[in-house]
């Protein structure tokens, strides 16, 4: 669960972290690097393609301002592998991220925590 998210900086189950994640239900992936900063691309998200169970829901949070950009090979794979995705600034990502957590919902997030 996120407790709480400002500018470079994610609270979740009490510890916080300044750097890119992927959260999954049961881990979190700190220091979260994109091949090319701002760009989201599918090698991007391999630890999440390889995960089995695959997610039902990938939440990316594309930064405070949402600089971050998904590309269309990103949408078109993870469609192919069942996975809905959802792009929001990471405030929002965060609240949905959290809301499909409580539904018991099978979800991932990958935030982008600064710009």
């Amino acid at each position: 669960m996120i407790d709480s998210y400002d500018f470079g900086v994610i609270a979740i189950n009490g510890k916080r972290y300044t750097s890119d994640i992927i959260v999954f239900p049961e881990r979190v992936i700190d220091g979260w690097w994109r091949r090319e900063g701002h760009r989201l691309c599918v090698e991007d998200l391999k630890e999440i393609l390889r995960r089995e169970p695959k997610p039902e829901v990938l939440v990316v949070g594309t930064g405070y301002y949402g600089l971050v950009k998904v590309s269309p090979e990103v949408e078109n794979t993870l469609k192919s592998h069942g996975i809905e995705l959802v792009t929001q600034s990471t405030r929002e990502a965060c609240q949905t991220f959290n809301e499909l957590l409580k539904s018991n919902r099978r979800v991932t997030g990958a935030f982008h925590l600064t710009c």
